[in-house]
């Protein structure tokens, strides 16, 4: 039983006629008929006597007219429901590298949670290359990125802010007073790493293996909290995003070294399939997003 023939049922009943009911509905006439009729087709029973230009319901529409009323009230209801901030539902997977998850994303969820708390919210830690293919599969809805811009053909990929980087070191570190630290400054250091897959990883190495610098030895660590920590006690110098060492900076925990970050640049993207469909759950999150990014790049310091 189709809602749009019920609905048409009510518009007849209330205006009397069939052909007051197509003036309303802006139909012809004839389309009216053919609802009604098939309505009428697929319950077995006549739902109006029709006595020359007048009609009435027979005993089988008035027993189906409170039911038709009540549907027609539940798909407005529905709709509405759906139409609402308040009514928007369901789940989301949020894939990001624990850089983003730690020091951008808090924010952008707590005003989504604030705004929808019926969605359920799912966060997938992994790198950037890894996320990437967890797009692909489904296995996240979006998920954020940490990385030089670049297209994919399967992905649309929105960038929401350059992420400046940090070259840092203990507070009385022998490079703290150079006007310029050079690659060839870090031959003998410990280099603090995050895990390989790291997009800036990858290109700080590049980087100093482009000016022959292969520092080891090399220590990997599984988070960036572990690896402020580590620096601060002295045990190497590590390259991070400006945005999770602004509190250690401003603190004078650790120090940032005059180091040329340009060519070592990443950006935060988020990124969804092209093919996917938009949920208003997923249509909300991206608003949210946007707003925070936009805050991100008025403040021209970022975090």
């Amino acid at each position: 039983m189709e809602s749009r023939h019920l609905f048409t049922f009510l518009v007849v009943v209330e205006a009397g006629s069939f052909t007051r009911a197509a003036q309303k509905l802006d139909y012809a006439q004839s389309s009216i008929t053919a609802q009604i009729q098939a309505l009428e087709s697929e319950l077995g029973q006549p739902l109006f006597n029709r006595i020359g230009k007048r009609i009435t319901l027979t005993d089988a529409g008035r027993r189906l007219l409170p039911y038709a009323q009540e549907i027609s009230k539940m798909h407005a209801m529905a709709e509405n429901a759906l139409r609402s901030q308040s009514g928007i539902g369901g789940s989301l997977k949020i894939g990001g590298p624990e850089s983003l998850a730690a020091f951008r994303l808090p924010g952008i969820i707590r005003e989504y949670r604030e705004r929808y708390p019926q969605v359920e919210m799912i966060l997938k830690p992994g790198f950037c290359w890894d996320l990437r293919e967890m797009i692909r599969s489904g296995e996240v809805d979006l998920a954020f990125l940490l990385q030089p811009e670049q297209d994919d053909k399967d992905l649309h990929i929105e960038t929401l802010v350059q992420e400046e980087m940090a070259l840092v070191a203990p507070v009385n570190h022998r490079l703290v007073h150079l006007a310029a630290v050079e690659p060839s400054d870090l031959k003998e250091e410990t280099i603090l790493h995050t895990e390989t897959g790291c997009s800036y990883r990858m290109l700080f190495e590049q980087h100093l293996n482009a000016h022959g610098v292969y520092p080891d030895p090399k220590l990997e660590f599984w988070s960036i909290e572990a690896i402020k920590q580590c620096v601060m006690a002295g045990l190497g110098i590590s390259f991070l995003p400006l945005v999770t060492v602004q509190k250690e900076l401003a603190e004078g925990t650790l120090a940032r070294l005059n180091w040329d970050d340009e060519s070592q640049r990443v950006a935060t993207q988020v990124a969804y399939h092209r093919k996917k469909w938009k949920s208003p759950a997923l249509e909300a999150f991206m608003e949210t997003v946007r707003k925070h990014a936009s805050g991100w790049q008025r403040q021209g310091v970022h975090g």
